[in-house]
């Protein structure tokens, strides 16, 4: 993923390495000028000419130092940016059985928060590390050139730094991953109580989520003072590590100096450079701890990355085209838990430009039906076809431009009417759109709006009410013009007159495509080419209206019962 960036972090590599040499100029320069000062051999000139060098390597090292995090940044924005387009791209090949234990503010998290603290990893992180190990390096070089006895000293705080340093990182990497988990955990409550903010105070309950909320809050806070409790205690041991270095060395090295076996300019260029050594030290001691968060989101993020999706393209899947819209299901039994079977040995076919329907208690399995011709989840056992071809040997693409599909939950996008009209069809002339709201019955309500079709509705429709919105999610079907349609309660939220005009709209439809109805209202049933009625996960009849109320089972027994009413439960 880091090839496209690489220009930017070659530029910061090298960049890093003039800044790690130039900061050996002012030790140097100050060794030079003690050294003269002590032998009596300074002159005004010298002086200028030292401080001349060493106001030119400060702008140098500036000006590198500019490059160095510009071009950091622009490579790891550049990197969280297509990492996030990488993990959202991810999760939308995912199956929906991926989704159903994962709450939305959960993995929004994964998407932003723990991308973006990859960010600090690469523009900040690493680029520290690098100068600060070369910096380390250099001085190393520069003390044992100038004592070897002191270079040592100097050394023996490193493997205690390394020790330390590895012992705070296996202690707080698991309590950075779990604060990046109760950060998602937090994120999903602060989503759900906004989208359900209705709700909430529809039913008072302002009180309890405050209260909930506050818990997580607080649990939240007292995970992070956990960790940057260990990080109070890491940062002062290497400070104080460090402290016991300069401490030796001055102790040493004066002495030395004393008896002469060291000069006072040496001493000097000594411990300036002995600042140099040990500061980035500290410095690397909080790239530990930053690394330890970037490193906990990074998980977080290839979790979602190495998931492989339970449903995808066999290796030989076609593209098929427009199908004549031939379903059938051959033997068919589909389970979420294996404990509670959903279906079982379901066959039945329905012919092209026909209409089905299917009817039965809630939860018998009726929508799983339509999860599994949308190839949302497989079959356990059996197998689905779309005009004769197995669903599986269809590529996913090529199956789901054949099928539209309207849902009893309807979801629109913040946008425009129009907009969430055409979704489906972005190719639609602006006539077709409007055509598709008239067979839909939205065309009239849309009329009224403040801007028509141009009014914005709110985020998942908030602004219009539910049968309007289930209105225009027909019509978006619609106006894809697939060869099968499918409506899973799709007239659940309208009024009897509007039902009745839209079923009109069906009739019309179901001469031209393959009808998948799954509805309460008998009104919308009785006229469908098949109804199937499902019990415990089998098909216990089938037929027309009339062939089961003939049949006198349980069909006839619910129409019976509910004679009298507009929607029926069945």
């Amino acid at each position: 993923m880091a090839k496209p960036f690489r220009r930017p972090i070659v530029i910061t590599v090298l960049m890093l390495i003039g800044v790690s040499a130039i900061s050996l100029v002012t030790p140097e320069m100050v060794r030079k000028m003690t050294g003269i000062l002590t032998e009596g051999s300074a002159t005004a000139e010298k002086m200028a000419m030292y401080a001349a060098v060493l106001l030119i390597a400060y702008i140098i090292k500036g000006v590198f130092s500019f490059f160095a995090k510009w071009q950091a940044h622009i490579a790891a924005w550049n990197f969280v940016g297509d990492l996030t387009l990488n993990v959202y791209s991810k999760l939308q090949t995912l199956s929906m059985g991926y989704f159903t234990d994962k709450q939305t503010g959960e993995m929004m998290s994964r998407i932003i928060n723990d991308t973006r603290n990859l960010e600090n990893l690469i523009a900040h992180c690493l680029p520290d590390l690098l100068s600060n190990i070369l910096i380390i390096l250099l001085v190393a070089v520069m003390i044992f050139n100038i004592n070897p006895l002191l270079a040592v000293i100097a050394l023996i705080p490193v493997p205690f730094l390394i020790f330390v340093s590895t012992k705070f990182s296996k202690k707080v990497l698991p309590k950075f991953k779990v604060n990046q988990q109760v950060l998602a955990e937090l994120n999903s409550v602060v989503q759900d109580n906004i989208s359900g903010i209705k709700e909430i105070q529809a039913f008072g309950k302002e009180k309890t989520e405050y209260l909930r909320m506050k818990d997580f809050c607080r649990h939240y806070s007292q995970v992070n003072i956990s960790a940057n409790f260990s990080a109070a205690i890491f940062h002062p041991s290497i400070e104080f590590l460090t402290s016991i270095g300069s401490v030796l060395v001055m102790g040493i090295g004066g002495t030395l100096a004393l008896k002469g076996k060291l000069d006072v300019a040496d001493v000097v260029g000594f411990f300036m450079y002995l600042s140099l050594f040990y500061s980035p030290l500290a410095v690397l001691a909080r790239i530990v701890e930053d690394a330890q968060t970037a490193y906990a989101g990074g998980l977080r993020v290839l979790e979602v990355l190495d998931t492989e999706p339970e449903v995808k393209d066999s290796e030989n899947a076609v593209e098929i085209g427009r199908a004549e819209g031939n379903i059938e299901f051959k033997n068919v039994s589909f389970y979420y838990n294996e404990k509670e079977p959903v279906l079982n040995d379901v066959s039945f076919n329905v012919k092209a430009g026909q209409m089905i329907a299917f009817v039965g208690a809630t939860g018998v399995g009726k929508s799983t039906i339509v999860s599994l011709l949308e190839r949302f989840y497989d079959p356990i056992k059996g197998s689905v076809l779309l005009d004769g071809k197995d669903i599986k040997d269809i590529s996913i693409k090529s199956l789901r431009e054949n099928l539209s599909i309207v849902l009893q939950d309807v979801f629109l996008f913040n946008g425009t009417i129009f907009e969430n009209i055409a979704y489906g069809n972005t190719s639609a002339t602006a006539e077709q759109v409007l055509e598709a709201a008239r067979i839909a019955r939205a065309d009239d309500f849309v009329k009224l709006m403040p801007d028509g079709y141009e009014t914005l509705i709110g985020e998942r429709g908030v602004r219009l009410s539910g049968g309007q919105k289930q209105r225009i999610a027909i019509a978006r079907a619609i106006l894809k013009d697939s060869p099968v349609l499918i409506l899973d309660e799709a007239t659940s939220a309208v009024d009897n007159e509007t039902e009745a005009l839209i079923q009109q709209a069906i009739d019309e439809l179901s001469r031209t495509r393959t009808v998948v109805v799954i509805a309460h209202r008998l009104s919308t049933v009785m006229k469908a080419d098949k109804i199937i009625v499902l019990e415990e996960g089998k098909i216990t009849e089938q037929g027309s209206h009339e062939e089961l109320l003939r049949n006198n089972g349980l069909y006839a027994r619910l129409c019976n019962v509910n004679t009298n009413q507009l929607r029926t439960e069945v």
